[in-house]
């Protein structure tokens, strides 16, 4: 087995260009069927909502009611909101969720995997995102979890200091497939393996 330069391999690269480009076009093929034909499409579903809490003044002279948010209250919304994130996913708001939509047939334990709860920094905003093959079912999910916590959140705390700010909209395109990136990255996967092989071939060719 002998060392090769830069350019020996340069040079080998453009002798076997033709077997590189076939090889290449062949995993962009394989890519492009296994996008299009065989991935089973997923379609994620957000839903937003934000904590506030506001304090109920009254003015002494008019009488009137207003309402106003608090410095208190940003800080300890700021300080709910990890705590939250994990009550969304807790088996009590599963469990109605699934009592609710009993039409829909889901398990808990799938219905907690399909869930991503994300917590903006800096923020008292929530996104809840649902992720199903099913694009109308991802969504009704989605809503229903919201309206539920927010229910919850007023049993446990005593306090209504959860919004739903946008509720999900049905998604058009599957979250999880990106025909041209899948495409790209198996072109990349075939220029590696393509290369790769012809390096190897002429390391172990010993022929004269």
């Amino acid at each position: 087995m002998e060392e090769l330069d830069l350019k020996e391999i340069l040079s080998m690269f453009w002798e076997k260009k033709i077997l590189i480009i076939i090889i290449t076009v062949l995993c962009m093929i394989i890519g492009g069927v296994y996008s299009y034909f065989i991935m089973v499409p997923e379609y994620t579903a957000t839903s937003t909502i934000v904590l506030t809490k506001t304090d109920e003044k009254t003015n002494t002279e008019t009488g009137e009611t207003t309402e106003s948010i608090t410095q208190t209250d940003v800080m300890l919304n700021q300080n709910l909101v990890a705590t939250y994130s994990v009550i969304i996913k807790s088996n009590n708001i599963l469990r109605e969720v699934i009592s609710n939509l009993e039409n829909l047939k889901l398990s808990e334990n799938s219905l907690r995997d399909s869930i991503e709860v994300t917590a903006k920094e800096d923020t008292e905003v929530i996104e809840i995102n649902v992720t199903d093959i099913n694009a109308k079912n991802a969504t009704l999910i989605a809503n229903e979890i919201s309206e539920v916590f927010s229910r919850k959140v007023s049993e446990i705390y005593k306090i209504n200091n959860v919004y739903v700010l946008d509720k999900a909209e049905v998604p058009t395109a599957p979250s999880n497939i990106n025909h041209i990136r899948f495409i790209l990255i198996s072109a990349a996967v075939g220029i590696i393996i393509s290369c790769g092989y012809v390096v190897i071939r002429n390391l172990f060719d010993n022929s004269i």
